[in-house]
């Protein structure tokens, strides 16, 4: 296993929850960060979604390791935002036994 290339910015977001002033509440994506990452595409696949055909993209997303509960850390439910792409975060896993890189294991849905 070779030193990633972390060649790529991208943007670390979480979701929150914002009242909508009628007792609900609206999910917003609030930016925690940058940081800079590896990306490499996993398989794909088409699935049908409410407006019709959606391209599914697995990615493994390698970004420097961060300790658990440092708020550089990427987590499962947060994402990373290329431009206007999203790569949902669905885990993440340490690379290495030294914990110097992090492996997120996303998914990016592409309707069109």
């Amino acid at each position: 296993m070779g030193v990633p290339r972390l060649s790529v910015r991208m943007t670390l977001e979480a979701p929150e929850r914002q009242g909508d002033g009628m007792g609900g509440y609206a999910l917003i994506w609030v930016p925690l960060g940058t940081l800079w990452a590896e990306m490499k595409a996993g398989s794909g696949r088409e699935r049908q979604a409410e407006v019709g055909p959606e391209s599914v993209v697995s990615w493994r997303i390698t970004v420097r390791g961060a300790r658990s509960g440092d708020p550089r850390r990427p987590g499962a439910g947060q994402r990373l935002r290329l431009g206007d792409r999203i790569f949902a975060i669905e885990a993440v896993a340490e690379q290495d036994s030294g914990g110097r890189w992090l492996t997120c294991f996303a998914r990016e849905e592409d309707q069109g």
